[in-house]
């Protein structure tokens, strides 16, 4: 993926981030409203698109740090990002652990989150994944009862512009490799039978 084709594709997950956040938000203010009146969300249905709008709006946040526009000196906070993940796994099988304590510019954590989704990848059957320091970079390592890694995807993460049969569920590992390499870092991948490990150096 070309520098202007990275830059292109952030924008469009930006922009459709941000048209998505508003309807999503506003589903959740009207089920709060009807809590209000009453015992509404008792309701098992309510109760579904309680739980359905949450989990919506976790994603949505979480995707539009990992794939939206990165630029500028912003600065993201260790409990937001932290948050963010904890939001995007609840009830689920996999468990985040921000390791960072200080805070990263926003460019840093977009790298950072984009290796944790390619980690989640790697658990079908769930499990952890941690995100620390690392050398002045970032380690990322997933562990779980088993690790599904298809060599010629992460393949790509050394190959920034390649696109040999990604599908839309894979495109993080070619916008990870394209970005990496814009912002001039370097990725090392470790693989074994419990753990996978994404080294930004």
């Amino acid at each position: 993926m070309e520098d202007r084709n990275a830059k292109l594709a952030t924008l469009v997950a930006s922009r459709l981030c941000h048209d998505l956040v508003s309807p999503v938000g506003a589903i959740a203010n009207g089920l709060e409203l009807l809590a209000l009146s009453g015992d509404m969300m008792d309701r098992p249905e309510l109760a579904l698109i309680n739980d359905s709008c949450n989990a919506a709006r976790a994603r949505i946040n979480l995707f539009r740090l990992a794939f939206g526009n990165a630029e500028g000196e912003q600065m993201i906070g260790p409990s937001e990002a932290a948050r963010l993940l904890r939001d995007y796994c609840a009830g689920g099988r996999l468990t985040p652990d921000w390791r960072r304590i200080s805070d990263a510019p926003r460019p840093e954590v977009q790298l950072a989150m984009l290796a944790f989704l390619c980690c989640e990848s790697a658990l079908p059957l769930g499990g952890q994944i941690e995100i620390a320091e690392h050398e002045g970079g970032w380690r990322i390592t997933g562990t779980g009862p088993r690790i599904g890694h298809d060599p010629a995807l992460w393949a790509l993460l050394g190959a920034p512009g390649a696109l040999p049969g990604v599908s839309g569920a894979q495109v993080h590992f070619p916008m990870l490799a394209a970005l990496a390499a814009r912002s001039g870092r370097r990725i090392e991948v470790t693989a074994g039978d419990a753990a996978v490990t994404l080294d930004l150096v």
